[in-house]
């Protein structure tokens, strides 16, 4: 098993988890008008449907991350198939994926948003092991 991408793995869930958590208990019941599971809006210029599409794109976030973490486990517990071509490419392309994305929420919140350092560390442990 390879541990690197095994926490990588791990730490996609536990982002995804907290991601989606926190921003129902601090962004969207602030916002809702009702205690339904999909909210409306009631202190927005912004139309109901698209606070809806807001809410729904958070939610996607996470379950692309729990979608990535999925990948990495799999990958960490399949060891004998890292000298595979696909394998290094999901690999390089993930690893790719959470540096950019730690870049882009380190720059969109000016690094107020702690997730943007999971993202990172994700990328950095599927570095090393590219790097393998």
């Amino acid at each position: 098993m390879d541990h690197y991408i095994y926490v990588a793995g791990l730490l996609c869930f536990i982002l995804g988890s907290v991601h989606s958590i926190l921003g129902e208990v601090l962004i969207f019941r602030k916002l809702s008008k009702s205690n339904k599971i999909i909210p409306t809006i009631t202190t927005s210029k912004l139309k109901e449907r698209h606070f809806r599409i807001i809410w729904a794109t958070w939610h996607l976030t996470s379950l692309f991350g729990w979608c990535i973490g999925a990948i990495l486990l799999k990958m960490a517990t399949k060891y004998n198939i890292q000298t595979n071509e696909l394998f290094q490419f999901i690999l390089t392309s993930i690893t790719i994926t959470m540096f950019r994305s730690s870049l882009l929420v380190f720059i969109a919140t000016k690094g107020k948003h702690l997730g943007w350092t999971i993202l990172l560390i994700v990328g950095i442990l599927t570095l090393l092991e590219t790097l393998k």
